[in-house]
């Protein structure tokens, strides 16, 4: 049936690979996602399931709109746009953490316990707004797209919130961590309606993915 075919946001990115993996392992391909072409959407000639690749950032969007009927999409974005869907499964890859971090210099003399009213420079401004209110601390959040690591070098603010895997790059730019908010790792997510239009297969793919992830979890 048509209306029971499924359309799936594959994120971007370092999350492609595993992503596709998991899918190809419960016998939905999409492997030629992986081919190097400027092709964004891909079906499966089988299942007839189609696969759009897109931002991790984005995927949530893409879900909550019903242009796809489920996704795989980073913790780190579900929690920061909060959008109107259902996050079915921890995939557990794509693992990372959201760390508060501060220039080297100035932790060596910092107390966080004494805070009452910081600057912090980040990409996720409901994630980092929460953590600080819910400390009774007053931030003043400076939103930015890329380059996070610099906003403390150049004095746009003391601080910033971001993700790390290794923490190489706030070693190599004088940061230091000094909490982690969150850890991430990328999760299935499906669309309000869909669930309800498209119980039988949606649940079909959670309940073998759930298997698989069990048995044979998937690597980065």
């Amino acid at each position: 049936m048509k209306n029971n075919r499924l359309t799936v946001a594959i994120p971007k990115g370092r999350n492609l690979r595993p992503t596709v993996e998991l899918f190809r392992r419960i016998g939905i391909d999409f492997s030629s996602a992986l081919e190097e072409n400027r092709k964004l959407i891909f079906k499966d000639e089988k299942t007839g399931a189609s696969g759009i690749i897109v931002r991790d950032t984005d995927i949530p969007a893409y879900v909550e709109g019903g242009a796809a009927d489920m996704g795989v999409s980073g913790k780190d974005q579900i929690e920061e746009q909060e959008k109107q869907l259902y996050e079915m499964l921890d995939l557990g890859f794509g693992y990372c953490r959201l760390v508060l971090a501060e220039p080297k210099a100035l932790k060596e003399n910092d107390d966080p316990s004494r805070w009452t009213h910081i600057r912090v420079a980040t990409k996720f401004t409901n994630l980092t707004a929460k953590y600080f209110l819910s400390r009774g601390i007053h931030a003043e959040v400076i939103k930015l797209y890329g380059s996070i690591e610099i906003a403390p070098i150049v004095g746009l603010s003391e601080r910033i919130v971001d993700l790390v895997s290794t923490g190489n790059t706030l070693k190599a730019n004088g940061l230091v961590e000094v909490e982690t908010i969150m850890e991430v790792t990328a999760r299935l997510v499906v669309n309000r309606a869909s669930l309800k239009t498209k119980r039988e297969r949606i649940g079909g793919v959670v309940r073998r993915m759930e298997e698989e992830i069990r048995k044979n979890p998937i690597k980065d």
